[in-house]
């Protein structure tokens, strides 16, 4: 099985950074715009991409793994493509993805004013090992805050909650219990709707769980692909 990758808004693959090292096979996905060429302009366009991604690389048996809007891009690919996955797992994410008009205000501000923008990054990043957030920061910088409002706006328009049961792969949901921007609520929607569907709540983590708690995380992860055989 390939375990494969996929960021949140306005972020790159280094969002999974102990992933990628923990599970020397996996393969983590850098979306269009981040920083390299034009990003997609909604959740379905990522999709398309994505899926275009995996099929010029001949990916098989292919267990997706998505935070925030990439778990959003994970659910979508599941219900249009559930043959060409093994299973899902979605950390820190939700069947609807409403961003606060502050988020969206802020990227806005920070396409002509950096720096704010980049602070509120630094902050966010706050809980994560020094070495690995100077390495978030310095590709939040070259995605720029433009990037980071495109994603946001294709966030605010996602919403599944009505489709999210018809998910029909295993899947595995992980979340912080200290995350604002994506709550455990949102996960406890996700495995009431999709039938046999399994979570993990990190105490104490934030929305950037994968990174705060990793040996927890990959652990889990682990867990679950062993189950799929």
């Amino acid at each position: 099985m390939t375990l494969v990758f996929v960021h949140g808004a306005g972020e790159s693959s280094m969002s999974f950074h102990y992933q990628l090292e923990h599970f020397s096979d996996a393969i983590g996905i850098d979306l269009p715009g981040h920083p390299v060429g034009k990003p997609c302009t909604s959740v379905e366009g990522y999709v398309e991409w994505v899926r275009g991604f995996l099929s010029g690389r001949g990916c098989t048996d292919v267990v997706l793994c998505g935070h925030s809007m990439g778990g959003a891009i994970t659910q979508t690919y599941a219900l249009k493509y559930p043959g060409e996955l093994k299973g899902i797992v979605l950390v820190g994410t939700g069947a609807r993805l409403r961003v606060a008009p502050e988020y969206l205000k802020a990227s806005e501000d920070g396409i002509g004013n950096p720096a704010p923008w980049l602070e509120a990054r630094k902050e966010s990043y706050r809980n994560i090992e020094p070495a690995v957030r100077e390495k978030l920061l310095e590709r939040s910088a070259q995605n720029g805050a433009a990037v980071q409002l495109n994603d946001y706006q294709c966030c605010d328009k996602f919403d599944l909650m009505n489709e999210v049961g018809n998910i029909s792969l295993p899947t595995l949901a992980i979340c912080g219990g200290a995350d604002v921007m994506t709550p455990p609520r949102y996960t406890s929607y996700l495995v009431e709707k999709i039938p046999g569907a399994k979570s993990v709540v990190m105490d104490g983590a934030t929305h950037w769980v994968q990174l705060e708690k990793h040996r927890d995380v990959n652990g889990a992860i682990e867990t679950f692909v062993a189950a799929l055989g």
